[in-house]
């Protein structure tokens, strides 16, 4: 008898032993299958930072130099101030999320509708915020010289603080232009040419008795090698041979080009989930001012989305602490 009862009880049910597993709907627990999955993705790209940072560890680009800006402040070097910033407002993003979620467990429209509107805000400042910092890291600041071996040799005064290239280089004419397609050179084709040359940088070392070139090795304090004077002219003379500009996928005038590789990837994918889950949330805004899940008796959308937004907060801690912090 009791046999009949429970087969009765389970035909029909979608998981087949009833359809609230883990007392999760369908729904949540797709977006927890998803969330394990994501979460595995960037575990390996962070595990692939972290072999190459280690294996390289000699030469990796010390980020208290390479995020030092902050906007409206230019010429001011505050490390991690703004990373602090962006990291802060995406936290507090997290938090109205959470304030959301618990307003639609009470069934107060309202109050769903505002915290919402913060969370899209906050991820709306928080994606700007990181486009801006990828504008400023592609652009540069002071400029460096690719040597032979593709290695970065940056320029210091004699206190040990940067000193950027058109401080102390002066441009000469150049009547040579980039090779384009369009000019018939389908087969060659060059980025914006450099606003120097690595001629133009030795006249000018030559001429500033105070400037010093610095290597991308770490001492054993952890601070780049300054050579000498003459140290200095015979590396840029011997092994200099290209100017390099910022960063990109081939050249970072902060160091190692695998640095520049993996902070576009890696924070690029995360920039993207972010971007995602905010038109994500602006869809749910308007069907919570329409009043869609009002009508439902229900806001599990609001949380749904939710666990989204929290998840792609947690993966930015990992991201923080491994590119700004270590």
């Amino acid at each position: 008898m009791s046999n009949t009862v429970v087969a009765t009880e389970i035909e029909g049910k979608a998981w087949g032993g009833g359809n609230e597993p883990l007392k999760a709907s369908y729904g949540k627990m797709m977006m927890w299958f998803f969330i394990v999955s994501d979460a595995l993705t960037f575990s390996g790209f962070l595990a692939a930072y972290g072999f190459s940072r280690f294996k390289f560890i000699d030469y990796w680009p010390i980020a208290d130099e390479v995020f030092t800006h902050v906007p409206f402040l230019h010429g001011q070097e505050l490390p991690m101030i703004y990373v602090a910033f962006m990291t802060f407002v995406l936290i507090m993003s997290s938090v109205t999320m959470v304030l959301a979620v618990d307003a639609g467990h009470h069934l107060n429209k309202g109050k769903v509708t505002i915290y919402m509107f913060l969370t899209i805000i906050g991820g709306l400042i928080f994606v700007g915020s990181q486009a801006w910092e990828w504008a400023t890291f592609i652009k540069g600041d002071f400029g460096a010289v690719q040597t032979k071996g593709g290695n970065i040799l940056q320029f210091v005064d004699t206190d040990g603080h940067r000193v950027a290239l058109r401080d102390f280089v002066v441009a000469e004419h150049k009547d040579r232009t980039a090779h384009e397609r369009k000019n018939g050179l389908w087969f060659v084709q060059e980025g914006t040419l450099p606003t120097y040359t690595v001629e133009e940088v030795v006249d000018g070392l030559e001429a500033h008795d105070n400037i010093l070139v610095r290597t991308q090795l770490l001492d054993e304090n952890g601070q780049k090698t300054i050579l000498s004077r003459s140290e200095s002219l015979k590396q840029l003379k011997n092994n200099g041979t290209h100017v390099v500009e910022g960063a990109n996928l081939k050249e970072n005038e902060y160091g190692s080009p695998l640095f520049a590789d993996f902070f576009f990837f890696i924070t690029g994918f995360h920039g993207f989930h972010v971007f995602s889950g905010v038109i994500i949330n602006i869809i749910i805004f308007f069907n919570v001012i329409l009043g869609t899940y009002e009508k439902r008796k229900n806001y599990e959308m609001v949380e749904k989305v939710g666990l989204y937004w929290h998840f792609v907060d947690l993966v930015w801690v990992f991201v923080f602490t491994f590119f700004y912090l270590v």
